[in-house]
């Protein structure tokens, strides 16, 4: 007798969940095996797909792996790889969410500044990858009206982003770099951070930042009009300086166009 062709979703599906799952047998009677049988042709490609993307994932968060040690990555990651398969056929756009799914795995709970250094890392990759662009024309800004500035957009160069913590992950992150010094230590009750992170002539560059400026550019970034920012930093801080705060941004070449918000 026949066997019946299911649908193509249906066997994509069951491939993914042989994959990606421990139970095969759902794919299994759709592959030849020739001299192997199927289940075991399924775990071969199965082992083939979590190794792949655990060495994904330790080439993009090579400092979270260090702080766990490599056995406990390759737990988290298996983990990690089941519940949030790649959505996306270029594996240097997957782990976008591994901070979170760290935040809320129970064995990661006694390290509470691993999700924020997990950022930090995506951060770097993102900036690592980021294409470069041309930095904004200043006399752009000078030609348009006053009454526009309120409404104003800015776009930031690729690369940024913005993070804060309160653990000092960019000490955590230095630390465990390469070329640190084996006596580097980190107190971790030393405070918290705002980080600025972009790529600059080549190289990621991690910036600290004061709590209002920090604000004031991630809220930029987030989409937010030049007023509502400011309005946001100078919650934070009744002496910041926005006209000083603009000109900084043009000399630092982090924005690359604006636009004015139309009501």
């Amino acid at each position: 007798m026949k066997r019946p062709v299911p649908a193509l979703a249906d066997l994509q599906a069951a491939i993914r969940d042989a994959l990606l799952g421990d139970d095969p047998l759902a794919a299994a009677s759709h592959v030849s095996g020739d001299a192997l049988e199927p289940e075991a042709r399924l775990r071969i490609y199965q082992h083939h797909v979590t190794t792949t993307l655990t060495a994904a994932l330790e080439s993009t968060f090579p400092v979270v792996r260090r702080l766990v040690d490599a056995r406990f990555f390759a737990y988290a990651a298996d983990s990690y790889i089941r519940q949030h398969p790649p959505s996306q056929p270029c594996l240097v756009e997957y782990g976008a969410s591994l901070p979170a799914f760290l935040a809320a795995f129970p064995p990661c709970q006694a390290h509470a500044y691993l999700p924020d250094v997990a950022r930090l890392e995506w951060a770097v990759h993102v900036a690592r990858q980021a294409e470069e662009a041309a930095p904004l024309d200043v006399t752009r800004l000078s030609s348009m009206a006053a009454e526009t500035m309120p409404h104003l957009e800015f776009r930031f160069e690729p690369s940024v982003s913005f993070i804060d913590s309160p653990w000092p992950i960019d000490r955590i992150w230095q630390a465990n770099q390469d070329d640190a010094s084996a006596d580097d230590v980190v107190d971790l009750d030393g405070g918290g951070v705002h980080l600025e992170i972009r790529t600059l002539d080549g190289d990621v560059i991690l910036r600290a930042l004061g709590a209002s400026r920090h604000a004031f550019r991630r809220a930029l970034h987030e989409g937010s009009a030049l007023g509502h920012a400011a309005q946001i930093a100078l919650g934070m801080d009744p002496n910041f300086d926005l006209t000083v705060e603009i000109r900084q941004l043009l000399l630092e070449k982090i924005v690359t166009d604006v636009a004015v918000r139309r009501p």
